[in-house]
């Protein structure tokens, strides 16, 4: 049996389809060793262990905005559009596809998810830091702004004892 995938090498069959990540049939076909069609057999024949929130089909147009994503031309002439499964519905697979090789995959998968989220985790947490910085930021330039107005004002202003000397201020 092959080793299984590192949850590096995943990261490139993650998606992002409705603000979900998600993994599609055919990559999990060829992970789990499987033929596409096998796959989606098996799950069918478990529907009720797939809700729309683990697994669900791609609209047209989500499969060809994955294609361009994706860098391919062709899909190898499917049929019918691509499942895509959520990282609930990867777990829920190595129920039905039982096997020492589908329970590997689904724990590289899983590890892959973990540090996918942990990545967008930090992200987010320096996002926030940068949009507090950049409200520092801006506060400071209404501060200066300000500061060159009243200056200019004291410029501007008669002195009792005649014009402000420039090379004074």
């Amino acid at each position: 049996m092959d080793t299984p995938p590192t949850p590096e090498s995943l990261k490139t069959r993650i998606y992002r389809v409705r603000g979900q990540q998600v993994m599609l049939d055919r990559d999990l076909a060829q992970l789990y060793g499987v033929a596409t069609k096998a796959l989606n057999l098996a799950v069918r024949r478990n529907a009720i262990r797939f809700p729309e929130d683990f697994m669900f089909q791609l609209t047209i147009r989500e499969t060809i905005n994955l294609r361009f994503q994706i860098e391919t031309s062709s899909w190898g002439g499917r049929r019918y559009l691509p499942y895509a499964f959520t990282e609930l519905g990867i777990a829920m697979l190595s129920s039905v596809l039982r096997s020492e090789r589908a329970a590997l995959v689904n724990i590289a998968i899983m590890r892959a998810f973990v540090k996918l989220r942990h990545a967008l985790w930090a992200h987010q947490g320096i996002a926030r830091r940068v949009e507090q910085l950049e409200g520092k930021v801006d506060m400071h330039e209404t501060d200066i702004r300000l500061l060159v107005q009243d200056v200019d004002k004291l410029k501007n202003r008669p002195s009792p004892s005649g014009p402000i000397n420039p090379s004074l201020l």
